[in-house]
């Protein structure tokens, strides 16, 4: 097994359910997850390889913008595997070569594209390490302020009822979303898990 970084950019993190879903159908295990916003100094550090370049400070600024969603993922072949579901780099060629990639489908032009891929294993160890080490990079927050307090033996357990209680139910939602593709998708699928939560308790009519 193979474990490569993505991260859903500001411009797609509000997107992450259904992001996820596309994770999770093709064949990906989420080994670490966090949600961050990264100040000038941390983004400045990981894309430290573009010092320099036209693109560095647009670069900058976007990236910190506001929230990411960095994802530790697992898989045979994953850091190629990745890459390939988020697409080409620019979106607009993404949505004419991979139009069913990621990137063609959240992403706006070269810089806002929707996520980022590791692009070989040294680059995928480094950026784990980065975001998920906290060794090399104490500055990167590993904890989000939601998950503050939160225990290591209470994280792992609210992963386990995330992974048995919810996320079988969220794929059903979302994969019959995109069959309906309604008019309002977040209120549709918002009553779609409220009618199929297995956890509500069922009125059965009384026999006649």
């Amino acid at each position: 097994m193979q474990t490569t970084l993505a991260i859903i950019k500001p411009d797609a993190a509000d997107k992450e359910d259904e992001i996820a879903w596309r994770i999770q159908r093709e064949g990906f295990s989420v080994k670490m997850r966090r949600r961050i916003t990264l100040t000038k100094e941390q983004a400045g550090e990981f894309y430290q390889e573009h010092v320099g370049k036209p693109f560095y400070a647009e670069l900058v600024k976007f990236m910190t913008s506001g929230p990411i969603v960095v994802l530790a993922l697992q898989k045979f072949h994953a850091i190629e595997e990745w890459r390939k579901l988020i697409g080409p780099t620019n979106s607009h060629k993404a949505r004419e070569t991979a139009p069913e990639s990621l990137r063609a489908l959240y992403g706006t032009d070269n810089t806002r594209n929707a996520c980022h891929g590791s692009d070989s294993p040294k680059s995928a160890d480094r950026e784990v390490l980065f975001f998920f080490g906290g060794v090399t990079s104490p500055s990167v927050p590993l904890i989000s302020p939601s998950d503050a307090g939160t225990s290591p033996a209470a994280s792992d357990q609210s992963r386990l009822i995330l992974e048995r209680e919810v996320y079988p139910t969220l794929t059903k939602g979302l994969t019959q979303l995109a069959k309906e593709k309604p008019a309002n998708p977040t209120q549709w699928l918002g009553r779609w898990l409220l009618a199929n939560n297995p956890n509500q308790p069922r009125m059965e009519e009384p026999p006649k």
